[in-house]
């Protein structure tokens, strides 16, 4: 093998890594360390979720209040802006623990 395209080889490889990260680095922010519970979190929360703006997690926060609380986080995809592939981003993020409880009236 030449020594051109050992050095080829390796370029290509580099440029596959760096390409493969750049959806993480394209959104400016890392990826959550925990778990998100969709029933407490706040819109700053939501939105360290990849993907998720604060126009996104605002959509969130009124599905969550007018529906009451997420029982499952398959549920988030009930939510407009939210399909199949961006919940598979995001999925591994997520819990729904549970509801925060409010006071009997």
């Amino acid at each position: 093998m030449s020594f051109r395209r050992i050095v080829a080889a390796g370029l290509a490889l580099a440029v596959a890594a760096f390409l493969s990260l750049t959806p993480v680095y394209a959104a400016g922010k890392p990826a959550p360390t925990g778990k998100v519970n969709l029933n407490t979190a706040t819109v700053e929360q939501l939105t360290t979720l990849p993907g998720v703006g604060p126009k996104l997690a605002a959509r969130i926060l009124e599905y969550r209040q007018k529906a009451g609380s997420f029982r499952s986080s398959q549920e988030l995809m009930n939510v407009k802006g939210i399909g199949e592939k961006s919940f598979q981003k995001i999925e591994p993020f997520l819990s729904v623990g549970e509801a925060p409880r409010t006071p009997n009236r």
